[in-house]
């Protein structure tokens, strides 16, 4: 970039058509250690980058929108296991982005929680996490698991983003606070519950995610063939063996909302697969799963027996997911 050769971009001219924190996430995002880069296909990139961020934030603020955390949060020991995980990603996130600050790597924070966005909450926990929140009882504790969860992820991204992208921070603190005269600025760091074992629970949910990547790719197989159109019309067979066997196996029927289908079937083998397969049952007009027991209560004939016992009875039981 050489003021003398013509080929700079006024800072003004960006902040005024991408706004303030697109220009600011472009000089968190330089390494200014080395030559400093910048062209309408690194905006451009930014652009996305920034707009993923937002879209996170967006679903975090809906979704702990109706949670009063003075009264409905849970203690950490009552939380689903992938609501553990996620706790232990944002303490490995806050971690690492903190060091990174306290070094003026302020590049590496801006992957980090481009990372942290794009893969652990989009790519996973939030896609996963979405049938729970919409399904189950609005005060079920598989419910407010989930929104303890979100509701510390929330605080603790909020406060990390705040240095890089502070208008974005402060619109979001705003609606966390309740009081537009309250700036994150004037906030510490989040203080995330502990909770022992985390280094296993990343190191379990690590091979799970790695089993996930291979049922989605037998799953898009399937819609690519046009034997499904989504992924919720399938079954999964998984035969594995040691460890991932392991880690899968104390999922028990949780499973089948981490891969996103309708049925998993869980063998131990030597010899490792995934097979996906078309269901013939019917879909659940609410929770959109294929059961075998849709239509089985005559008072509710579009309704699988989950859906009916989380709407009308004591509510499904989860575990891990």
């Amino acid at each position: 970039m050489s003021k003398s050769m013509g080929n700079v971009i006024a800072p003004q001219k960006v902040s005024d058509t991408l706004g303030a924190d697109i220009l600011r996430l472009w000089a968190a995002a330089t390494d200014y250690s080395g030559e400093l880069s910048i062209s309408d296909e690194i905006l451009k990139r930014l652009v996305d980058a920034y707009r993923r961020i937002r879209n996170t934030l967006r679903f975090l603020l809906a979704n702990t929108s109706d949670f009063d955390a003075t009264n409905a949060m849970l203690p950490v020991d009552n939380w689903l296991e992938i609501d553990r995980y996620a706790l232990a990603l944002t303490r490995a996130l806050q971690d690492g982005a903190r060091a990174d600050y306290d070094r003026y790597e302020f590049h590496r924070v801006v992957q980090a929680l481009q990372t942290f966005c794009s893969e652990d909450l989009g790519g996973f926990y939030l896609d996963i996490l979405k049938d729970r929140l919409y399904t189950t009882a609005p005060q079920s504790l598989a419910r407010r698991s989930a929104q303890s969860a979100l509701w510390h992820i929330t605080q603790a991204f909020v406060r990390l983003l705040a240095p890089i992208t502070s208008f974005t921070a402060e619109e979001v603190w705003a609606v966390l606070s309740g009081d537009e005269d309250d700036s994150v600025m004037f906030q510490q760091w989040h203080e995330l519950p502990e909770q022992p074992g985390e280094a296993e629970l990343l190191a379990k949910w690590a091979i799970v995610r790695e089993v996930r990547n291979d049922v989605t790719k037998a799953l898009e197989a399937r819609r690519e063939a046009g034997e499904i159109g989504a992924a919720l019309q399938a079954g999964v067979e998984i035969r594995c063996a040691g460890d991932k066997f392991a880690a899968l196996s104390e999922l028990g029927d949780d499973l089948k909302f981490v891969f996103i289908c309708s049925a998993t079937t869980l063998i131990e083998s030597a010899e490792e697969s995934v097979t996906a397969t078309p269901l013939a049952h019917a879909k659940c007009e609410r929770c959109w799963h294929v059961r075998e027991d849709v239509g089985a209560d005559p008072a509710h004939p579009g309704l699988c027996g989950r859906c009916v016992s989380n709407l009308h009875g004591d509510g499904e039981v989860r575990t891990h997911a």
